[in-house]
């Protein structure tokens, strides 16, 4: 079982963003009080609070500007009611951070409430992408993660992909990627993603628990035929 508060971080393209929305609505099926938070500032693509109706519908309570409002929705600014769920026990919360180095230090703000068995940090990487696609790219923005947080990563998530083209051996070739750093890191695997078509054709040998992620961050004008 994940700790309470679960933060989402992940470079840009790494899906992070489609991970948490995921992680928020499985959730949502087994608890009444859930809380998703956007705390990305910067990236104005993507972001969670584009899905609020969704969110909303499924009983999630959605936190990401001050204003509250659409006409805002681009402004670098974060709402003082972010801090009720993350003192709330009863509240299961998940932040999605920005994905640079400036979306990480608005969760440092928070880190009091980030105590061991608390939280959870959840990196995922996208083995497919070039900033995280070597062990040493990976690495890199690891450790730039974790110092601009101020928090420890407690989990790795492999979600390689290549929207609905993506196949077995992308799941593996991330598989390989996460399990040398989790090796080399300690750190364990938590979450392998994919989509449910190709679900059948991954190894029971993966590392993590498999998760079955829905494409609901890209519109379906968006998709690559």
């Amino acid at each position: 079982m994940d700790n309470r508060i679960r933060i989402i971080a992940g470079h840009y393209g790494s899906g992070k963003t489609e991970f948490a929305v995921n992680y928020a609505l499985k959730l949502s099926k087994k608890s009444d009080k859930v809380t998703i938070i956007d705390l990305d500032i910067v990236n104005p693509y993507f972001r969670t609070r584009e899905k609020k109706d969704l969110l909303v519908s499924n009983g999630i309570e959605l936190i990401s500007n001050s204003f509250e409002k659409d006409i805002t929705a681009e402004l670098p600014s974060l709402s003082a009611n972010i801090n009720a769920p993350l003192q709330n026990p009863d509240r299961q919360v998940i932040l999605d951070v920005g994905g640079d180095a400036v979306g990480a230090r608005a969760l440092a703000r928070y880190k009091k409430f980030f105590t061991e068995d608390a939280y959870d940090l959840f990196f995922v990487v996208n083995a497919n992408r070039p900033e995280t696609g070597t062990f040493k790219k990976a690495m890199d923005y690891f450790q730039s993660i974790e110092a601009e947080m101020g928090v420890k990563v407690t989990g790795l998530v492999n979600n390689t992909h290549m929207l609905q083209n993506t196949t077995a051996e992308d799941i593996l070739k991330g598989n390989s990627l996460v399990t040398e750093l989790s090796n080399y890191l300690k750190v364990p695997v938590k979450y392998t993603c994919c989509i449910e078509k190709i679900s059948k054709d991954i190894p029971l040998e993966i590392k993590g628990e498999l998760f079955i992620i829905q494409m609901i961050m890209r519109e379906k004008w968006m998709m690559i035929e």
